[in-house]
């Protein structure tokens, strides 16, 4: 389907005001561009694998809006237009002015990956489906994964972090000698699959995983395929961990030898106290997603939840923290 994109050049000030003029008006995913920085709460609240170099902030913004091709848009486009000049009375909008070009929704689903390639988390290579793989890395431990529009390329900061963690606590370090040869897996928040992948190569028996939308179902099961992965090593549940008992009893009780988490803290906060129960006795509890100003917070949840911290580890503004049930 192509649509009419309509990008209105004003400034970082007047961006919220046209924002909230367009839905208003009905119009709904707007887009915004500018060079501010994300703020810790923005990160927080939003998982982005790659964050881009700004340039400085030169106070100018663009807002987008998208209008199917081949209908009659000039009536909406009028009220556009009065209500930028209708703004005006109240903040600074800068020039105003409206430009259209065309696009496509494969654009806007496929763009991004001219971002993600291949690269290398400890010894494990994670490379992109459509990336040739190079003779060179013919012989590595490889991950292959296409994310689709579920969250998990691994190359988030959070992602790495649970990774590392799965290569000590599964295949085990010069610290740590793990209890089980072959442990079963629990990957609450599956998005892409990429963790219980991650799991299953490096020598769990079974994965469990689930997340709150259903694509990530669809991600999930294309990336095992793509990985050379039986079905029958993974099952694969939509629903939310927190509060839905019939979900927890399906998953199941006591039989997890770690469970990972790579989710916002404020759902690891009320997710905590449901864990020990999905875990062996000694069973590890893996996470991140935790921005760095909700260390303490998530690490007295877990606490709370009866479970001992391990350890607890950075990158960049991120956290992980790893612990253990008894």
């Amino acid at each position: 389907m192509k649509w009419n994109r309509y990008t209105i050049k004003t400034t970082t000030a007047a961006e919220d005001f046209i924002s909230a003029m367009l839905d208003e008006l009905g119009i709904q995913g707007v887009e915004i561009e500018d060079n501010i920085p994300l703020s810790k709460e923005d990160q927080a609240d939003m998982f982005i694998d790659f964050l881009p170099e700004l340039p400085p902030d030169d106070g100018v913004s663009y807002v987008s809006f998208y209008l199917e091709d081949g209908e009659d848009h000039t009536e909406i486009l009028h009220q556009v237009e009065n209500g930028i000049e209708e703004q005006r009375q109240f903040v600074d909008v800068g020039e105003g002015c409206i430009a259209v070009s065309d696009t496509e929704d494969i654009d806007w689903m496929n763009n991004w990956k001219e971002y993600f390639h291949s690269f290398y988390i400890e010894d494990i290579l994670i490379k992109p489906t459509w990336e040739e793989l190079k003779d060179e890395d013919k012989d590595k431990f490889l991950i292959e994964i296409d994310p689709g529009i579920s969250f998990g390329t691994g190359k988030h900061e959070t992602t790495q972090l649970c990774i590392r963690q799965l290569l000590k606590y599964i295949r085990g370090d010069k610290d740590y000698t793990p209890a089980e040869k072959h442990p079963k897996v629990l990957d609450v928040g599956c998005g892409s699959g990429i963790l219980s992948i991650a799991a299953l190569k490096l020598g769990a028996s079974e994965v469990v995983g689930t997340d709150l939308d259903e694509n990530c179902m669809t991600s999930t099961w294309e990336n095992m395929e793509v990985n050379h992965l039986p079905k029958e090593l993974g099952k694969f549940y939509v629903g939310n961990l927190i509060d839905d008992e019939k979900l927890q009893e399906t998953v199941g009780t006591g039989c997890f030898d770690i469970v990972v988490a790579n989710i916002l803290a404020d759902v690891i906060i009320p997710m905590a106290p449901v864990i020990p129960a999905r875990l062996k006795e000694g069973g590890i509890f893996i996470t991140s997603g935790i921005i760095d100003f909700k260390e303490n917070e998530v690490k007295e949840a877990i606490e709370a939840a009866g479970m001992r911290v391990l350890e607890i580890n950075h990158q960049g503004e991120w956290v992980n923290i790893t612990a253990i049930k008894g």
